[in-house]
């Protein structure tokens, strides 16, 4: 999948260029969780349509798609109001990812901006001919049915534009924390881990190591999947670190207790240590990933940083493969039907309307060509739910009940 640009680059240049792009506030404060010194060499830019928010961003790009018909309100927590923004700018976009090799993308996704801005934005990278890496966030249940549901759509119009998508279910953090917690140590929380996620792939892309990854390794494994990935990041010390960090990485929750790696078929895996790193410790890890996805593809790097010590750190991306991206999804966007035309198509087998009727006079349910016509403005309204049954579905479509 390379291309004679990308070799040629691998040639003169130790480390792929990496832009790294914060979307929407969410994004920004991950942006600000990231070390700039750590990241060195990376550009950092920000995309948003709050420009105060945007001002106070420490990103050296800042892109503000803020237009006179928003009035200063910006996205106000519309995914299509974000999506328009981001298309009519496209090109800026475009511009913005040029000279990239990989783009990463930081988003929060339930919101406007994060949710409307991010697919858009990964479009215009690989065009721009990067590869794209994604890192988001799900919001908590406790933000309401209308953040998850953007946020799962917004999840599969990014796994269809970007290579690859790292997707942190905030949820999952419940798992880690105690009921003490406070909401701001919740949230930091839950941005740590996904700027371990973040880091985890810079070191493997620039970091010179015993067992080297290259840039093209990479690319050959992601390219084009549009998979969703998830991830862990552990670490741990002394005589038994290798066992300590395999324990952890099978207990670690974002896994699933390691039944994530089971149902992977693309698995990435970063060790670092201190200069005691030995070959048995690496081998010790990677033999129990590999009885973990023995038919995944596996992609392992091993380097070396003094200021570890004893420490051995692990970073562990599995990619599940998405069923849409087989051949069936292309890069442009459709948006989502509504429920009750999803349950339309539904109804589409042949069924025996009576028992009187002949065998051979069998009718079937179609699909009438029919425009489909928006709520208008309770297009955004909550569905009205009785009995766990969406009540502003028609009782027929509900019950699959054929009109002769």
């Amino acid at each position: 999948m390379e291309t004679i640009e990308q070799n040629s680059f691998l040639e003169t240049s130790s480390a792929p260029a990496v832009k790294i792009f914060a979307v929407g506030n969410a994004g920004n404060a991950l942006l600000v969780a990231l070390s700039a010194t750590e990241f060195t060499g990376a550009q950092f830019a920000a995309v948003n349509t709050d420009a105060a928010a945007l001002a106070a961003s420490p990103a050296t790009v800042k892109i503000n798609l803020e237009n006179h018909l928003m009035r200063g309100l910006g996205s106000g927590g519309d995914p299509d109001r974000g999506r328009a923004l981001a298309e009519e700018q496209f090109s800026t976009l475009k511009t913005a990812c040029e000279g990239a090799n990989v783009v990463f993308i930081l988003a929060g996704l339930g919101g406007g901006a994060g949710s409307g801005i991010s697919p858009v934005l990964a479009k215009a990278a690989h065009e721009a001919g990067a590869l794209v890496l994604a890192f988001v966030t799900l919001p908590f249940e406790c933000e309401g049915n209308r953040r998850e549901t953007q946020a799962q759509v917004a999840l599969e119009q990014l796994k269809s534009t970007a290579d690859g998508v790292i997707c942190l279910p905030s949820q999952k953090i419940f798992k880690l924390i105690d009921e003490n917690t406070s909401l701001v140590e919740t949230f930091k929380f839950t941005g740590g881990f996904l700027v371990e996620g973040v880091r985890g792939v810079w070191h493997l892309l620039t970091r010179p190591g015993l067992i080297q990854v290259h840039f093209s390794d990479l690319c050959a494994l992601i390219r084009d999947r549009h998979a969703e990935n998830v991830f862990a990041f552990v670490e741990g010390a002394g005589p038994g670190r290798a066992r300590e960090v395999v324990e952890k990485i099978l207990a670690h929750p974002l896994l699933d207790e390691g039944r994530a790696l089971s149902e992977s078929d693309a698995v990435l895996v970063s060790l670092t240590a201190g200069k005691d790193l030995s070959m048995a410790e690496v081998n010790r890890v990677m033999e129990q990933v590999r009885r973990q996805c023995s038919h995944a593809q596996i992609i392992m790097g091993a380097g070396v940083d003094a200021v570890l010590k004893e420490k051995l750190c692990v970073t562990v991306i599995a990619a599940k493969q998405n069923a849409a991206a087989s051949g069936a999804i292309s890069r442009t966007e459709t948006r989502p039907a509504h429920p009750s035309v999803a349950a339309h198509r539904e109804v589409t087998q042949p069924r025996l309307v009576s028992r009187t009727r002949r065998a051979g006079n069998k009718l079937i349910q179609t699909q009438l060509p029919l425009n489909i016509i928006s709520k208008g403005r309770f297009d955004k309204s909550e569905p009205t739910k009785h009995n766990g049954e969406d009540l502003d579905i028609p009782t027929f479509l509900r019950r699959g009940v054929p009109l002769n």
